[in-house]
């Protein structure tokens, strides 16, 4: 979920500004406290998103942290001191946009596993998602979900200029992995808005 979406679905307005105090602890916590020797490509992905999630909310709770942990590096205050117009686009930081996109791209596809075909239509992608995913559904009883599905080895993405095109494979009971959700991320639109923008969505199949 994005942070938005976290408060909403929790309903926990009231709470907003100890929730994100909070997740950004644990970002500090990821930096400082786990050793060289037990850090992951994971980890470090997770890292990465959590700490950006926070910093598209509200940058300041990290600015301070960073210049006493990197005495000189320029923050996201620093460059609105110097006219910048906004703090730095989502996607800036690619190693965290890609963590967003794969979040939002699966997303979809456990609410594909719950058939929540009202929540996919709301999502705006303007799919028939139940008639799309019909012809899957007569071949396999379900979508995983586990571990094996959300492994990066079922998410790819092809970078070009202003746009990502990411493929998600879907994890069929049979291991075929012939099918998949396809999406056009546009940069700038996601810039924009703060969170990941999505061109198109579409399934594919074979």
């Amino acid at each position: 979920m994005t942070f938005a979406e976290l408060i909403s679905h929790y309903e926990l307005a009231r709470s907003e500004g100890v929730v994100l105090r909070y997740l950004a602890d644990a970002y500090r916590a990821l930096r400082r406290t786990v050793p060289d020797s037990s850090r992951t490509e994971d980890l470090d992905d997770i890292t990465e998103w959590l700490g950006e999630l926070v910093r598209q909310v509200d940058s300041s709770l990290l600015d301070e942290w960073e210049q006493l942990t990197n005495p000189g590096a320029e923050t996201d205050a620093d460059q609105l001191a110097f006219g910048a117009e906004s703090i730095r686009p989502i996607s800036a930081n690619e190693r965290a946009f890609r963590v967003m996109v794969r979040n939002a791209m699966f997303r979809r596809v456990e609410l594909a596993a719950l058939r929540r075909w009202d929540i996919l239509a709301d999502m705006g992608s303007g799919l028939d998602w139940e008639a799309e995913l019909a012809p899957y559904f007569a071949e396999y009883e379900r979508i995983g979900t586990g571990p094996d599905a959300r492994g990066p080895q079922l998410f790819q993405v092809e970078q070009r200029p202003g746009f990502w095109h990411v493929r998600q494979v879907l994890d069929d009971p049979a291991g075929d992995h012939g099918w998949a959700l396809e999406a056009v991320v546009d940069l700038a639109e996601s810039d924009a808005a703060g969170e990941v923008a999505f061109d198109e969505v579409t399934v594919s199949a074979g």
